[in-house]
């Protein structure tokens, strides 16, 4: 009955454009009917037990731990927004044809993304690009470019992609061995596919003037920006240094940049660049579609049903560079949270240690 409603819950979500649902409210429901599933039938008498209620404790920790990391970040990246931050970066770009400027924005891109997540990055790397250029096509073919780099960005860092970050906070892979494994077939995998690209524009087809434009940095926009950034940047450091959760390494960057633009724009009436203003602005039915997702997942792993999927696959295929691109191919398609929260639960961290070669491979395959 679990697998049924599993499978009933996520085909709600893949085709929720079809049935006019939300997949925020769906996955929701489906963790909710998943669990109690599982803890009615934990108990003979069809009521929760003691143990089934500490198991969906233990779960609600793991989970909350990739919730608060996700809110922190958004609302760091949003107040950085608010204060067009990020002016700084895209006021540097000077490329005289399309080629170029393919190439400046695409690695642009790619090392933005491995600092913000890759959500954030292309949102403001298409609002960049749609400044720039006015063609339809060109713009298609740039956005395409965006979505392939900040993908690729984002796998290699822990803190660039939702599926690096929940390896990296449930421990199976570590920030440093990470970004130096990943680092070179991310960049890869962006060069060749702009490389590829740009066969779309002539040689020295060169790019319209843009628009003029009257958005200005907002006061002390330079400082919000280097200080959300440095916040960013100093998560995996906190862990390091205090070995706490890196959780409370983004709740701190966010204590900081909050309290700063308190300090700044203490007396001023412009509430929009404070960081109440940004926490209703952040993507909340995403998150709470992340929490649906992966406490769903955590029903089926307390159930035992992921490790039989686990023991199943080793015995058909026992390749872990096969089962990572498979697990890739199939991301393009489903949404990679839960395919990777499932394979998180499938293999045991005694069996598949600390960033070996199938967490290195699945945090890259989901990622791009």
């Amino acid at each position: 009955s679990m697998t049924a409603t599993f499978i009933l819950g996520y085909a709600g979500i893949i085709f929720e454009e079809n049935f006019g649902f939300d997949k925020s409210g769906v996955a929701l429901l489906m963790s909710t009917a998943l669990w109690v599933i599982f803890a009615g039938t934990a108990g003979a008498s069809g009521v929760a037990i003691p143990e089934a209620i500490a198991t969906l404790g233990d779960k609600m920790q793991e989970v909350s731990e990739v919730v608060y990391f996700l809110l922190g970040a958004m609302t760091i990246v949003e107040i950085v927004d608010s204060h067009q931050g990020f002016k700084v970066v895209t006021d540097a770009i000077d490329a005289k044809d399309k080629r170029g400027l393919l190439w400046t924005i695409g690695l642009l891109t790619f090392f933005m993304s491995a600092i913000l997540d890759n959500l954030t990055t292309t949102i403001v790397m298409v609002s960049l690009m749609k400044k720039l250029l006015a063609d339809d096509e060109d713009r298609k073919i740039f956005g395409a470019m965006i979505v392939i780099a900040a993908n690729a960005g984002g796998a290699w860092t822990p803190i660039g992609d939702v599926t690096t970050t929940m390896l990296w906070i449930n421990g199976q892979i570590s920030a440093v061995p990470t970004m130096i494994s990943l680092l070179l077939p991310s960049l890869i995998s962006t060069l060749l596919s702009i490389g590829l690209l740009q066969n779309e524009f002539p040689p020295n087809m060169p790019v319209p003037p843009p628009p003029s434009t009257t958005t200005e940095l907002a006061p002390r926009g330079r400082l919000v920006f280097g200080t959300g950034i440095l916040g960013l940047l100093s998560v995996p450091v906190f862990k390091a240094v205090t070995g706490l959760p890196p959780y409370m390494g983004m709740l701190s960057a966010l204590g900081v940049i909050w309290s700063l633009t308190d300090v700044i724009h203490a007396g001023e009436e412009r509430e929009e660049l404070k960081a109440p203003a940004a926490l209703k602005k952040i993507d909340t039915s995403g998150v709470l579609f992340f929490l649906g997702i992966l406490l769903s997942v955590g029903a089926m792993d307390a159930a035992g049903l992921l490790k039989q999927l686990a023991i199943n696959l080793d015995s058909v295929v026992s390749d872990n560079t096969i089962i990572a691109s498979v697990i890739g191919a199939v991301s393009a398609i489903i949404d990679n949270v839960p395919l990777v929260a499932a394979t998180m639960s499938m293999y045991d961290i005694n069996d598949v240690p600390i960033d070996s070669e199938l967490w290195q491979l699945i945090a890259f395959c989901a990622g791009t």
